[in-house]
């Protein structure tokens, strides 16, 4: 699958670049180095240039496999990274995927993720026909709760197994509509 650009009105949502033009490394590696990201964000370190540009490359490979989108949120006029989108674990057959959403230490609390999150919920059930997206984050996590209310999501459950964190996982559906 090829990626796409979208609108999301105060931000717009591109592939994260690591190129002459734009390069999204050092601010994912400064927000990978924030105390609070690394709390909820587990899978991935990103201290270096190298892993940072493994991360990018990685991204692009999801997206060229159908595997996940994911989009840099970027500040119109200059393209600078705010923040994070995707839609993971792709079942296009089932129509089925899990949404995230994380913003840069310094841009945080100013709507990004909910605007953000909502152009990829709508990409979703529109540009990939989608039936059911889900979203989920550890229980201390209240500023995800927020989000998932935000955008629509209706609250499933608490995950009775741990997350690798050790903390309960809160679980969140949304359907088209």
């Amino acid at each position: 699958m090829e990626p796409v650009e979208i609108n999301a009105g105060a931000y717009y949502l591109r592939q994260l670049r690591a190129d002459r033009h734009l390069d999204d490394r050092p601010a994912l590696m400064e927000a990978f180095a924030d105390p609070e990201h690394r709390r909820y964000v587990l899978n991935y370190r990103l201290r270096t240039p190298d892993e940072a540009t493994e991360y990018v490359t990685l991204r692009t490979a999801q997206w060229a496999c159908a595997e996940r989108c994911s989009w840099a949120v970027a500040e119109p006029t200059t393209g600078r990274l705010l923040g994070e989108v995707g839609l993971r674990d792709l079942d296009l057959t089932f129509g089925t995927a899990e949404a995230s959403v994380w913003t840069h230490p310094a841009e945080r609390g100013n709507g990004i993720a909910v605007t953000a999150l909502s152009a990829a919920i709508r990409f979703g059930f529109g540009g990939l026909g989608l039936r059911e997206i889900t979203y989920r984050h550890l229980a201390s996590n209240t500023a995800s709760a927020i989000v998932a209310q935000r955008c629509g999501f209706t609250r499933i459950d608490v995950a009775e197994q741990p997350s690798p964190a050790g903390e309960p996982l809160v679980r969140w559906v949304r359907k088209p509509g």
